[in-house]
């Protein structure tokens, strides 16, 4: 049977990560609050500690969640200063409302997925790749739910593309965000997930699994945007963090967990 499984309120729906000095900012030290796909949590935790060697002026606070689900709290004015889309459409959606500086608007890097499984779990992906789903034994197959996650909606288009979607719809089941469908995987509640490779490379996942990467054009190109929010406390720390994600040791950064614009796989030339 299809399931929706996700946390109701802020607090239950997004986990929240503070990063190095954030939270009580000690005097003088300025904040920054960013909302953040959940997909991005082990590429921006190191984008954030290589800005703050530079910045150690700015405090970083990132709270980690469904894309969509931040793009309905910040029509409702949640006290965020910038918000990283794991997709372009919401950020383009706050700018036409007037809800984000002009010229805000960014596209920092581009995603892939992945289809992982546990270690000793007996489905041969690496070799059968997205075929494995027709397997018997699978009896659930997690994916972020695609109302709110635009890596749900690319693994939705997978399935459908490969002709795989009628053969498993009745067995996918959905997180709120990429975070849940990961943990749905790790558990064994379900036997397999797809999820952004920017994951499955990163610990604890990738000593856990086993996974098989999707060829990027079986899926419309899963950009990632962002813009500046019109209410942000300090509009320079923004600016500055935004400065920093887009230039060469940002970049660098988010290539070497997947989420590079040419598409990089970690572990491979």
């Amino acid at each position: 049977m299809k399931r929706s499984v996700g946390w109701v309120g802020l607090a239950l729906v997004v986990g929240l990560w503070v990063g190095p000095g954030a939270g009580s900012a000690p005097h003088g030290e300025r904040t920054l609050r960013v909302a953040a796909a959940a997909s991005l949590r082990h590429a921006l935790e190191e984008v954030v500690s290589a800005f703050r060697k530079v910045r150690p002026d700015v405090a970083v606070e990132v709270t980690y969640g469904a894309s969509g689900t931040f793009y309905a709290q910040i029509l409702n004015r949640a006290p965020f200063d910038l918000f990283l889309s794991a997709d372009v459409d919401y950020p383009r959606q706050v700018m036409e409302r007037g809800l984000a500086f002009p010229d805000s608007f960014f596209v920092y890097a581009t995603g892939r997925l992945a289809l992982w499984v546990r270690r000793e779990s007996p489905l041969e992906v690496e070799k059968a790749g997205m075929e494995v789903l027709r397997h018997p034994s699978v009896r659930h197959i997690a994916v972020a739910n695609p109302r709110l996650a635009p890596y749900g909606r690319a693994a939705v288009e997978v399935l459908r593309r490969t002709g795989l979607y009628e053969a498993v719809a009745d067995r996918l089941v959905y997180g709120e965000n990429v975070n849940q469908v990961a943990q749905f995987a790790e558990s064994g509640a379900a036997d397999g997930g797809i999820l952004p490779l920017s994951m499955v490379v990163a610990s604890p996942l990738r000593g856990a699994g086993r996974f098989w990467v999707v060829p990027a054009d079986w899926h419309s190109p899963i950009e990632h945007g962002g813009v500046l929010l019109k209410w942000a406390r300090d509009p320079a720390a923004a600016w500055a963090f935004r400065a920093f994600l887009l230039g060469e040791r940002g970049q660098a950064i988010l290539s070497r967990h997947g989420l590079g614009a040419r598409h990089h796989v970690p572990g491979t030339r």
